[in-house]
């Protein structure tokens, strides 16, 4: 989107910080419904590479946790107001959006774990005027980026369902029904 047309669009209501809040459940809730199925698996089959994207289910489920907080870390520094973020631990160095957050599937789990109560707590924090404000961060070609945080935000959930997505196709391989995964069923249920 060009800098000129989400800048044209400042307006944004509470409707939007609500499907945030919903996404945030959403989110927190598949989460635990696809950790609770990994860790069925054994490592080996956590750690198959299957041709994926990021490799393997373990590969693809730290590259979700590792773009949360480097989005989390983005906005914590973009001088917003996001009180749950102040005190949140995310001093780490990134080297690739491959790298691993945590040594093993527990670690990963409980980072997970956290994360999402992290998410859950920061998007209470989002309010009309931050969402249509500039973020502004260098991405990891070291360019400037600049727009509005609902694309960040937007963002942020549209890459945990994408991924997470390819996870179920993963688990399908693997012979483990992952379920409805549908943000619709979630939402009317």
């Amino acid at each position: 989107m060009a800098a000129a047309s989400w800048q044209a669009a400042r307006t944004m209501t509470s409707a939007h910080r609500d499907l945030y809040r919903a996404f945030a459940k959403y989110n927190t809730r598949f989460n635990r419904q696809i950790y609770d199925l990994v860790r069925g698996l054994t490592d080996a089959q956590r750690k198959r590479d299957t041709g994926a994207f990021f490799g393997s289910v373990d590969g693809t489920l730290q590259h979700i946790l590792l773009a949360d907080r480097i989005w989390l870390s983005r906005l914590r520094a973009s001088g917003h107001d996001f009180p749950a973020l102040e005190e949140a631990n995310m001093t780490f160095e990134v080297q690739s959006l491959r790298d691993s957050v945590a040594a093993d599937f527990a670690g990963l789990e409980r980072e997970r774990v956290a994360t999402d109560q992290l998410i859950a707590a920061w998007v209470e924090d989002l309010t009309d005027e931050i969402l249509a404000a500039p973020l502004r961060y260098k991405n990891f070609a070291g360019q400037d980026r600049e727009h509005a945080v609902w694309i960040a935000v937007s963002h942020l959930f549209n890459h945990q369902t994408h991924h997470r997505g390819q996870v179920t196709t993963l688990l399908k391989q693997l012979g483990v029904d992952p379920g409805v995964t549908d943000f619709l069923v979630f939402a009317l249920a």
